[in-house]
């Protein structure tokens, strides 16, 4: 259910992003996602945020560290906080 979640709400930020690239291009009539721009400038403000404040979690993904920072530029917790969660369990005692 948590994975469903996620991905979600990273197909949400992609649409958010999308919507602002459309309109940024032109491509849909005056006084459509007008603020579609704004919306994106503040979740990647918000998530370029999340790269320097998490950064001890976004270096957690067994990938390249700088694919890892475009994906919280793009997707912000819902990159990192799963890797932050698989670390704690992995710490964790077995019981």
């Amino acid at each position: 259910m948590k994975l469903a979640i996620n991905y979600f709400l990273r197909a949400l930020c992609l649409l958010a992003y999308a919507m602002a690239l459309v309109k940024l291009a032109g491509l849909v009539p005056e006084g459509t996602f007008d603020r579609s721009p704004a919306v994106a400038l503040v979740l990647l403000a918000v998530h370029a945020a999340e790269v320097l404040l998490m950064f001890k979690h976004v270096r957690l993904y067994k990938g390249p560290l700088a694919l890892s920072v475009l994906l919280t530029l793009l997707f912000g917790l819902m990159h990192w906080k799963p890797l932050a969660d698989e670390k704690k369990a992995a710490s964790q005692p077995s019981a």
